[in-house]
């Protein structure tokens, strides 16, 4: 190997690393915070504190539920999961298949966007979706409530 060689295959490490820190740090933000909740569980009551929208108004945001569902997910019971959110486990396989574009784009060493730009009608048809999803999760009797 050449003097050249040698000294650019560090520095094209170097240049690769630092593009794959946001991934990495994601990712390993994300195992903590799945550990944690694995751990220490939010079945049990104010565990992990109280939904401020619901502690100030008495209303289910749309991520209510949501810790008690990753627990759920993590026992690998999917059922209860969506019973706790069932609009986050819609979103798991979207912000998987995110997380896997952001790295593979960072790794190649492209411009990185976390999300892609959308279309308008996507964007006003998810917020339709959310809003809909919020207002039947507080409809008294609700299956969707948490």
């Amino acid at each position: 190997m050449s003097l050249v060689t040698e000294r650019l295959v560090p520095e094209a490490w170097s240049a690769r690393s630092a593009r794959l820190r946001g991934p990495l740090l994601t990712a390993g933000g994300a195992a903590a915070t799945t550990l944690a909740l694995r751990l220490r569980d939010p079945h049990v009551s104010h565990s992990w504190g109280v939904c401020p929208l619901y502690l100030a108004t008495g209303l289910y945001c749309p991520g209510c539920g949501s810790l008690r569902a990753v627990n759920d997910l993590t026992h690998g019971h999917v059922a209860a999961a969506a019973s706790s959110n069932l609009l986050l486990i819609g979103l798991v396989p979207v912000l998987g298949l995110l997380f896997v574009r952001w790295t593979l784009v960072s790794w190649q060493g492209q411009e990185a966007h976390l999300v892609p730009p959308v279309p308008r009608a996507v964007t006003v048809a998810l917020l339709v979706l959310v809003t809909a999803f919020v207002v039947a999760r507080n409809l008294p009797g609700s299956w969707l409530a948490p």
